[in-house]
Parts: C-alpha cells; sequence; structure tokens
C-alpha cells in the first residue's frame, strides 16, 4: 500500500509551533507523515513525537515513514479527542507542541476505495475509522428526509439540498444508494444546468463534505479535541491547526478568541469581575493561507486556513 499525500504549509507548522530539541509534540492527525518528519527533526535528538490518527492506514503508513526515529515515535490508532487518555497512556501531563491538519489525504480521495472521491466507482463509506459502524451508505438510505437536508445545508452549506434530498428518496424507495457514482449521478440530476455551469467546484462537493462530516462527526470531535488541546499544553506550548473549510475554521477561530478574552463582564465595567483570565495568546491576528508557489505546486492547499496560539 502506497500512501501518498502532500503535507501543506510545512514551514509554517513548524514555524508556529517553535519546535526546539528535547521537545515533546503531538501530530494529532499523522497520516503519511509529512508534517510529523518536520517537526520530529527540529525536537532531535532527545525529543518525542506522539502521532495520532483514526485512520489505521495512515497509522501504518506513519509507522513505515518514521522507522528511523522508532526511540523518539510512539503511534496511536485513536482519535485525537482522546488526547487526554493518551497522554495518560504515557505518563505524560502536559506537551509542548500540538498540530492537527483536519483535511483529508491524497491516500483517502485516491487509494482508499471508502467513496471519498467524485470518481470511479467506490462502495459509498466515508469513515476515516473502519472500526466505526455507520457510513454514510447508511445515513443516505436510512435518515429522515429532513434530516438529510439539514446535513447537506448545515455541514455542506449546500443551496439545493432541497433538490437533491428528493432525487435521493425518490431513487431510493425502489434501489438502494451503494457506490459513490450512484450518489454523483443523482447529485448531477438533482441540479440545474446553470448552476452546474456556474460552480467552480464539482457539482457533489458540498454533498460529499456535508456526509463526511456527518459520517465521522467531525465538528463535534473537533470541539472536544479543542477543549482536551488547551489543557494538554505546558505554560508556552504552542497550538497550530490547518483547516480546509469555513465550518472547521469558524470553530477554531471563535475558540481562540474565547480563549485569549474569556471576560463576561459587560464592555462599561472599570475593571474585570468575572475572575476569567485569558488562556492563550493568539499568534495568527489573521488567518494563515499558503502561498500563491505552495498552491501552485499542489492545488488542494489553495483552501487551507492556518490558526495557531501560544498558552500562557
Amino acid at each position: 500500500m502506497k500512501y501518498r499525500h502532500i503535507p501543506v504549509m510545512v514551514d509554517e507548522v513548524v514555524g508556529f509551533l517553535n519546535c526546539q530539541p528535547g521537545q515533546i509534540c503531538v501530530d494529532c492527525t499523522v497520516g503519511g507523515a509529512g508534517h510529523a518528519k518536520a517537526i520530529i527533526r527540529e525536537i532531535l535528538p532527545n525529543g518525542l513525537l506522539i502521532g495520532i490518527d483514526q485512520d489505521n492506514d495512515a497509522i501504518q503508513a506513519a509507522a513505515r515513514a518514521l522507522a528511523q526515529y522508532k526511540g523518539n515515535v510512539h503511534l496511536f490508532h485513536d482519535n485525537f479527542f482522546n488526547l487526554p487518555d493518551i497522554l495518560k497512556r504515557l505518563s505524560l501531563n502536559a506537551v509542548d507542541g500540538i498540530f492537527a491538519d483536519l483535511g483529508l489525504s491524497l491516500y483517502q480521495l485516491e487509494s482508499s476505495g471508502r467513496g471519498f472521491t467524485f470518481q470511479g466507482d467506490e462502495p459509498l463509506d466515508m469513515r476515516m475509522n473502519t472500526d466505526c459502524p455507520n457510513t454514510a451508505e447508511e445515513i443516505v438510505n436510512s435518515a429522515s428526509p429532513a434530516s438529510l437536508k439539514q446535513i447537506f445545508k448545515t455541514y455542506g452549506e449546500e443551496r439545493w439540498a432541497g433538490a437533491i434530498v428528493k432525487k435521493i428518496v425518490d431513487h431510493r424507495k425502489n434501489n438502494r444508494i451503494r457506490t459513490n457514482r450512484q450518489l454523483v449521478d443523482l447529485i448531477r440530476s438533482a441540479l440545474p444546468q446553470r448552476v452546474i455551469a456556474r460552480r467552480k467546484i464539482h457539482p457533489a462537493t458540498k454533498v460529499f463534505m456535508a456526509l463526511r462530516i456527518a459520517v465521522n462527526k467531525e465538528l463535534e470531535k473537533l470541539e472536544q479535541f479543542l477543549s482536551a488541546a488547551v489543557e494538554a499544553l505546558k505554560p508556552g506550548g504552542r497550538l497550530c491547526i490547518l483547516s480546509f473549510h469555513s465550518l472547521e475554521d469558524r470553530i477554531v477561530k471563535h475558540r481562540l478568541k474565547e480563549w485569549e478574552n474569556p471576560c463576561t463582564c459587560p464592555p462599561d465595567f472599570p475593571r474585570c469581575v468575572c475572575g476569567k483570565q485569558p488562556l492563550v495568546r493568539v499568534l495568527t491576528r489573521k488567518v494563515r493561507r499558503p502561498s500563491q508557489d505552495e498552491v501552485t505546486r499542489n492545488p488542494m492547499a489553495r483552501s487551507t486556513c492556518l490558526r495557531a496560539a501560544e498558552k500562557l
């Protein structure tokens, strides 16, 4: 199995994490270890890298990619919201740096065979962790029309959710939707040609993103992870997150803002009486984006949003 992935904004990630020799850093979405290799080179010789990924294929790929550093690496097939339990298993109270890349890998799109892509004819799975029970096929064929519409509108921001759901519901009355190709065809048939022609993205992009988020409970787990991450950092420790769509970036942005300014006192109060103290210093006043050169080399990087903070 070849695990292909092009890591995004590697230099920026390492810079914002401020990696130093001897540090303990966590790559919460280790994937093909592109970011992990850059991080571990900075924290050697005595540093420790903890790699987490819910995709077991990614863990196997990371083990191969990081084999030369095995004395400085611990890998876990788990979800990043379980970070406190993972650190407890290693008898660690806190770490120096935490990184998460919330995007899909090229491997998941091209080679996983789980229906993340619009191409080919693959089972409609979309699970990042294949040990989990619920699949995109189950949701598409079993969820109520109202639930499907809410998923597509909330997670995919799909304006044509109603028309797409109607096509899906009409089709599934007699034929189960089992593959990504079937779903793509239904989405195309639901959208007016003028809408398809006007869109700069594949017509199925928003629905596929929404289903992936729903299957993997990505936004709920991101919220849990953020709470765990700030608690797991040492004072002066850094958190760096790459997100790839507005819903994720909004959650990260708002949480960093809340941590930096938690005071709930009315603006006209002469001094704070709520007693809530800042937890972090935000390092990215404006979201950081990849350079045009990087986007040219890797078009998948174009939607990347980087945000970072330092624990006080």
